[in-house]
C-alpha cells in the first residue's frame, strides 16, 4: 500500500516544499534588509508581513500553532492561532520562525535565519511559550543512544563511542546563558567541546543533522519549547534523534501549559511526539552562518540560500537562488 502525504496527493507536496521555499525566501530578505540596524522588532516584523503575504498567495488552508510571541503590540501577523492561505482542503499545521535569531540580525551576526515547518494538522505539538529541556543528534546512530536523563558526561562518552573517537573530538552546541553555566562545565569536564551560540536554538539543533560540515554533534540545554517543534521536524526528515522536556519558571507558566491541553507537563518527549507524521521544514539564511549564506544585495539581484527538509521523500535539498530586486519589494 502507498503512503499518503499529508495532503493525501505527493506531486502536491512536493510543489509545496518549493512554495514554502519562496516563503522562508520572502521573509529572510525583508528581515536582511534590517541587517545590522540595532531594531529586532521591526526585523522580526517585516519578516512576518513577508511570510504572511506569501503564505496567503497558497492553495493551502493552514492554521499557525507555533508562531509569534501572542504578548507583541500590534499582533503579528503569524501569530499563534491565525489562518493562513488562499486555497481549500485539509487543514494543516504551521510551526513559523520568520527571524529566528532577531539578536543576530539586528547586530549583523552569524547565525540569523527564517524557517517553517508545514504537517497535517495535530501533528505539531501546541506548547504556549514556556522553556523545553532539549537534547538532539544527527542521523546514523542506534536508537536511543542519548537520553535527555542521563548526565551530559554519559551522553558525550556514548557518543563518541559510537562515531569512534575520543570525547575530545565531540563538539556540544549550547546557547550561552548562566542557567547553562553548570551544564557547560560538566561538557568541557568530559573532555568536550563547547560551541557557544548567543541566539537562535533552531539552527543549533539543526547544525547536528550536517556534523561533518558544521562540526557540531550533539545539542544540549535549554531553550524555546516552540523552537524545538520546529528543530525536531527537521531532524525527523534526516532520521536524527531529539528529546525535549517543558520546563517551568513559575506556577504562571505551568498554568498556561495546562490551559493549553497538555495532560502531562513534565512529559519526556521524542521527535515523533513534537512533530509526528510527514513533516516539511524550510529555513532561508538571513545573516551568514554555519548553517546557511546570508542574503546577498546586488544591484539587481537578490541571492539566497534556502535548505528543505522533507519527511515524505526523506531529502535534504539546498536551493541557491537568485532573485529579481524589484520583484521582491515588500
Amino acid at each position: 500500500m502507498v503512503r499518503k502525504t499529508f495532503v493525501d496527493e505527493p506531486s502536491i507536496e512536493r510543489f509545496l516544499a518549493l512554495a514554502l521555499a519562496r516563503v522562508t525566501e520572502r521573509g529572510a530578505v525583508a528581515a536582511a534588509r534590517l541587517r545590522g540596524r540595532g531594531d529586532e522588532m521591526a526585523a522580526d516584523r517585516a519578516a512576518a508581513r513577508a511570510m504572511r503575504a506569501e503564505l496567503d498567495r497558497l492553495p493551502i488552508l493552514a492554521s499557525v500553532v507555533i508562531g509569534e510571541s501572542e504578548h507583541g503590540s500590534p499582533p503579528s501577523p503569524l501569530g499563534l492561532g491565525q489562518s493562513v492561505g488562499a486555497g481549500k482542503g485539509p487543514l494543516l499545521d504551521l510551526a513559523v520562525a520568520p527571524l529566528e535569531g532577531s539578536t543576530l540580525c539586528a547586530k549583523d551576526m552569524p547565525g540569523a535565519i527564517s524557517a517553517i515547518a508545514m504537517a497535517k494538522a495535530g501533528s505539531l505539538l501546541r506548547t504556549p511559550e514556556v522553556y523545553m529541556d532539549k537534547i538532539a543528534i544527527g542521523p546514523g546512530y542506534p536508537a536511543g543512544l542519548v537520553d535527555l536523563d542521563r548526565e551530559p558526561r554519559e551522553n558525550i562518552e556514548a557518543l563518541a563511542h559510537a562515531k569512534n573517537v575520543k570525547c575530545g573530538d565531540i563538539t556540544v552546541c549550547v546557547l550561552d546563558r548562566p542557567r547553562h553555566t553548570e551544564l557547560i562545565e560538566k561538557c568541557r569536564a568530559a573532555g568536550a567541546s563547547v560551541r557557544l551560540i548567543s541566539d537562535g536554538d533552531v539552527a543549533g539543533v539543526i547544525l547536528t543533522a550536517q556534523s561533518r560540515q558544521t562540526g557540531v554533534d550533539i545539542f544540549l540545554g535549554r531553550g524555546g519549547a516552540r523552537e524545538g517543534v520546529l528543530a525536531a521536524g527537521a531532524l525527523r526528515c534526516v532520521g536524527g534523534q531529539m528529546q525535549g522536556r517543558l520546563a517551568f519558571n513559575s506556577s504562571a507558566e505551568l498554568a498556561r501549559v495546562e490551559a493549553a491541553g497538555i495532560e502531562n507537563p513534565y512529559k519526556k518527549y521524542d521527535m515523533t511526539d513534537l512533530a509526528s507524521g510527514d513533516v516539511i521544514v524550510c529555513a532561508t539564511g538571513v545573516t551568514e552562518g554555519p548553517l546557511l549564506e546570508g542574503v546577498g544585495f546586488g544591484k539587481a539581484m537578490i541571492a539566497t540560500e534556502t535548505v528543505v527538509y522533507h519527511s515524505y521523500t526523506g531529502t535534504v535539498r539546498r536551493i541557491r537562488a537568485e532573485h529579481r530586486a524589484d520583484r521582491l519589494q515588500d
